[in-house]
């Protein structure tokens, strides 16, 4: 049985529009004029136990909505999800015990007290029993490296020391569902990756079902294999991560570093040209004639170095979203 299984998912907002100034007040109180925001389209997916899914799209794509309706947050205007078999707008509490939302521009930890005390206040929440809730305790702040934290005042953490407690925070119960809405957003590289590399090896360890949503392409490209696009509240691409740059990525790069200065020579009839500087050169060709490429530039030139390279994720994230093209993976 999926994790995970929605279909036909739609959100409608429906907000109310006031002219300015006292009689605009009037006049809505006679008669109102309304805007609606259809912010999730019609959606469908589903994600298996275990599963480590990257949920992209731009701002105001419908990223978080869906987020917030899979854990429990908002109702849906329509359609059917089941977490866990579970529906989450009903807010059973064998629901919530079993899942967890980590919101990056969110706090859950008490600002004024130390973490630990806000873990204390998760074990008697979630009803953790004491043996279990400091052996998850230990095993997570070893994973973390934080044992010197526990006991200072959230509000004198950095950025990336509040998110690792605040991981730890929804965890501590041992959820079998953890959604993930920005959670490295605005920290710094380091603390990026130490993120990456706790997710990573908590997923392996205890195969966790994970949906992460991020700007950050690094995050997706070491965490996830499969990725759902959403653009315009409608998914556009569901499948492997390394099949959407083969699939719509029909280009590969070669830079050619050569052994003496190019001058002005023309390789126009390779590909066509990205970079150059007085010893290299940059070309984009099509996919299929990469190698063929490569051989004759090899055998018409003194080179002394030759890469060849997919386009970037998330180059080809990007004009996916430009085109507004969609699919799944075959």
């Amino acid at each position: 049985m999926p994790a995970i299984s929605v279909h036909h998912l739609r959100k409608i907002y429906r907000t109310h529009v006031k002219e300015p100034g006292l009689w605009g007040s009037v006049k809505g109180l006679v008669r109102r004029h309304y805007l609606t925001k259809e912010a999730v389209a019609d959606i469908s997916f589903e994600i298996q136990p275990g599963e480590f899914v990257g949920f992209l799209g731009p701002n105001g794509a419908g990223k978080t909505t869906t987020l917030k309706i899979l854990s429990g947050v908002l109702h849906p205007t329509s359609g059917e999800v089941r977490v866990l078999g579970h529906i989450p707008w009903k807010r059973e509490p064998a629901f919530q015990r079993q899942m967890s939302l980590v919101m990056g521009q969110k706090n859950q930890l008490w600002w004024d007290l130390p973490a630990y005390e806000s873990f204390v206040l998760n074990r008697e929440i979630y009803e953790v029993p004491p043996k279990q809730f400091h052996a998850k305790l230990e095993e997570l702040v070893e994973l973390f490296g934080v044992r010197d934290l526990l006991h200072v005042q959230v509000r004198k953490l950095s950025l990336g020391e509040r998110m690792k407690c605040e991981l730890i925070a929804s965890l501590l119960h041992s959820p079998l569902v953890l959604f993930l809405d920005e959670p490295t957003i605005g920290l710094d590289v380091v603390s990026q990756k130490r993120i990456r590399e706790f997710l990573k090896e908590y997923n392996r360890r205890t195969h966790i079902t994970i949906l992460l949503t991020s700007h950050y392409m690094e995050d997706v490209k070491e965490l996830c294999e499969r990725v759902i696009i959403i653009n315009f509240g409608r998914i556009v691409y569901d499948g492997a991560l390394a099949h959407l740059v083969e699939r719509y990525a029909d280009q590969k790069r070669l830079t050619i570093t050569f052994a003496e200065a190019i001058n002005h020579q023309d390789f126009s009839r390779f590909g066509k040209e990205l970079a150059r500087s007085e010893f290299s050169v940059t070309i984009e060709t099509p996919r299929a004639a990469a190698t063929h490429v490569a051989s004759e530039i090899l055998r018409t030139y003194n080179v002394a170095d030759i890469a060849i390279e997919e386009v970037e994720a998330e180059e080809v994230i990007r004009e996916i979203f430009a085109s507004g093209e969609a699919g799944t993976e075959p």
